[in-house]
C-alpha cells in the first residue's frame, strides 16, 4: 500500500475530511470532526488507528508491526507498521474499525448525517 491508496481508502469512507493540523508533514483523517487515522506523508511509514481498548491490546500481541500509538493514548491508539508484512487488507479493515468507532460516539445528529450519505 502506499500513501495514495490509502488516502483514496479513507476519503472513500463517508463524511471523511482530511487535514495537516499538526504542521505540513502529517496527513489527518477525519469524521465528524474527530481523528480516526493520521500518517506521515513524507515517509508513509506507519498509520495510527483508534482501536477499543482490548481489541487495540489483542492486535499488539498477534502482530509484530502493530504498536501502541506512538504519540498518542497507547489505550485506544494503535500505531501499524506499513510494508512490514502488514496486508494491505488488514490496515484496511484496521482503517474501517477506527472510522467505524470514532462514528459510533459522534453526536446523534452528526450520525444521522453519516447514515443519510449512505443511503445516497
Amino acid at each position: 500500500m502506499n500513501i495514495e491508496d490509502f488516502r483514496d481508502y479513507c476519503l472513500s469512507l463517508p463524511g471523511t475530511t482530511e487535514e495537516t493540523p499538526f504542521g505540513p508533514d502529517t496527513l489527518v483523517f477525519k469524521v465528524g470532526g474527530k481523528i480516526f487515522a493520521l500518517t506521515n506523508l513524507q515517509t508513509f511509514s506507519s498509520v495510527n488507528l483508534k482501536c477499543e481498548p482490548e481489541r487495540a491490546a489483542e492486535l499488539r500481541e498477534q502482530h509484530d508491526y502493530v504498536l501502541p500509538g506512538f504519540h498518542m493514548n497507547k489505550k485506544h491508539w494503535n500505531t501499524v507498521l506499513i510494508g512490514t508484512g502488514a496486508p494491505d487488507a488488514k490496515v484496511r479493515a484496521w482503517t474501517a474499525e477506527s472510522y467505524q468507532l470514532v462514528a459510533a460516539a459522534l453526536p446523534k445528529a452528526a450520525r444521522a448525517e453519516l447514515a443519510q450519505a449512505l443511503e445516497e
